[in-house]
Order: structure tokens, then C-alpha cells, then sequence
């Protein structure tokens, strides 16, 4: 196949990419879809991202206290077929859990609400110490 009818047949999704990435995507493409080494080095791959997902998902905020900032997979490719079941449950839990981390926090400001309105009815208390000096 010529070069011109390889860029004719790339799909339309990476006409704004520049033409070497647009190759390298629909070649990475190709070969996770075709169940080659490499298909099963990019199922391994996301595999290990969606395990640490789920492993962080269902960790308790005290058993991982020094958490490290999330960063995007720098893995090869889309999401394998075979694992996309996977990763739309766990894209669901985690809006769950978002869900819930909102009622918490909005229930923890109305809380504190409730404290600052007990302490503005305090009565101001009388000195404690006497001058006996005067």
C-alpha cells in the first residue's frame, strides 16, 4: 500500500493529529486489536492501571494517609476491549464515591454551621483575674 492510500485510509479521529502520531495510533490500534504480544502487553498494562485504581477506590482515607497526587496512565494505546466492562464499573463507583465524598463534606459545613451559632450565643465570661494593685 502506498503512503497516500495509508493516509487516506487513516480514520477521520486522527486527522488533526500530525501524520507520524496518526500512523503510530492506528498502528498501536492494530496491534492491541489483533491479539499479538503487544496486544497482550497493553491488556497487562492497563490491567496494573485499573488495579491501583480500584485498590486506591476502596482504600479507607487512614490507611493511605500520604496519598501521592493522581496522574494520568501513560499507558500504550485505548482501553482493550476486554477490559472496557471493567473500566466503565469502575468509572461508576468512583462517580459514587464522589457522590458521597459531597454529602460528607456538605454535611461537615453545616455541622460547623451549627458549632459557630452554639458559640455566638455564649455569654462572655467575667475576668478571672483581680487587680489588687488598685
Amino acid at each position: 500500500m502506498s503512503p497516500d492510500a495509508a493516509a487516506a485510509a487513516t480514520p477521520a479521529a486522527t486527522a488533526d493529529a500530525p501524520p507520524a502520531a496518526a500512523d503510530a495510533t492506528s498502528a498501536a490500534a492494530a496491534e492491541v486489536a489483533d491479539g499479538t504480544p503487544d496486544a497482550e502487553a497493553a491488556d497487562g498494562e492497563w490491567a496494573t492501571v485499573l488495579d491501583t485504581l480500584e485498590r486506591e477506590l476502596s482504600a479507607t482515607p487512614a490507611s493511605t494517609p500520604d496519598a501521592a497526587p493522581w496522574t494520568e496512565p501513560t499507558t500504550s494505546g485505548p482501553v482493550p476491549r476486554a477490559l472496557v466492562g471493567r473500566a466503565s464499573r469502575l468509572l461508576a463507583a468512583q462517580r459514587d464515591r464522589l457522590v458521597a465524598l459531597e454529602t460528607e463534606r456538605r454535611q461537615t459545613l453545616e455541622h460547623l454551621g451549627a458549632l459557630r451559632q452554639v458559640a455566638a450565643t455564649d455569654e462572655p465570661r467575667s475576668s478571672v483575674y483581680l487587680d489588687a494593685s488598685a
